[in-house]
């Protein structure tokens, strides 16, 4: 079986991409298409605020290849503001919405807020349980316990080891290393969450945030021990998807490309991406 790795970003759009790396000013039912030449993933974010239209979701399956991973966020109405409890309504609008992407929609990330703790386990495994099971659930927790108390840790890991959902690391350490030196991290200093690395996998299909530094040298420094990792998790036959996030994302296709690349230099089985599409139009001369 070939050894499958997904790279990619928090988003698939970005100001400072135009006329770089994806085609100047590209339509909105276009730029999908063009970032899918760059990453072969992304982190559905925007979903976390609010739900698609379905049409909207369908224009996203026309424009990515069925092996194109999207991680969506659940709306915030039920991860945020019901904490996973009668949340039914919400919960099933937006499992109607993404229906058009099919496999495409390799994982729905539960992102839950820093003050969900220990003591809140019950309602999430109750949750996850209640979940249908044509898709796959990866959670996202931010409560200094589950990575700092082992009995915390454990009782986690049950609850989403019953269910076969995936914790969801985002290592913010190699950004908290030095302090901020731009606007855009001084932002992401105040913002980002201070967590304890992990870097263990429950099932077969990890997903990895991993926060890196506006200087590249920084971010391929910090991420050093995750291609170890991915090219572990990839030998033991898992197939990862990692997200490369930096504080102002200016160059994150570039880099993901570039960890992927790592990567597949310590694990050759693993294909190489396809190349982008150009960025400028075709000359005639």
């Amino acid at each position: 079986m070939a050894m499958r790795l997904h790279v990619g970003c928090a988003m698939w759009a970005h100001r400072s991409w135009q006329g770089r790396l994806l085609a100047h000013s590209l339509p909105s039912h276009e730029r999908l298409r063009h970032y899918a030449g760059w990453c072969n993933a992304v982190e559905g974010n925007t979903t976390f605020y609010a739900t698609p239209a379905r049409e909207t979701v369908a224009s996203w399956a026309r424009q990515t290849d069925p092996d194109f991973r999207f991680v969506l966020k659940l709306p915030k109405l039920v991860t945020h503001e019901r904490r996973l409890t009668d949340a039914d309504e919400a919960l099933g609008g937006f499992l109607d919405a993404i229906e058009p992407l099919g496999p495409r929609a390799h994982a729905l990330w539960i992102q839950l807020p820093g003050s969900f703790g220990p003591a809140d386990v019950g309602v999430l495994a109750r949750f996850l349980r209640r979940l249908p099971t044509s898709h796959r659930y990866a959670v996202e927790v931010r409560h200094p316990a589950f990575f700092a108390d082992p009995r915390a840790t454990r009782l986690l890991e049950a609850a989403l080891a019953g269910t076969e959902t995936e914790w969801v690391p985002f290592d913010t350490t190699a950004f908290f290393r030095t302090p901020p030196t731009s606007d855009a991290e001084r932002e992401a200093w105040a913002r980002k969450p201070r967590l304890p690395l992990r870097t263990v996998a429950l099932t077969d299909r990890p997903v990895v945030r991993y926060l890196g530094r506006d200087d590249p040298a920084l971010t391929v420094e910090g991420w050093r021990h995750w291609v170890e990792v991915t090219a572990g998790w990839l030998r033991e036959g898992r197939s990862p998807t990692v997200f490369i996030h930096t504080p102002d994302n200016a160059d994150a296709p570039v880099l993901a490309r570039r960890f992927y690349d790592a990567v597949r230099a310590a694990v050759p089985g693993v294909e190489a991406l396809p190349e982008p599409l150009p960025a400028e139009p075709a000359t005639l001369f």
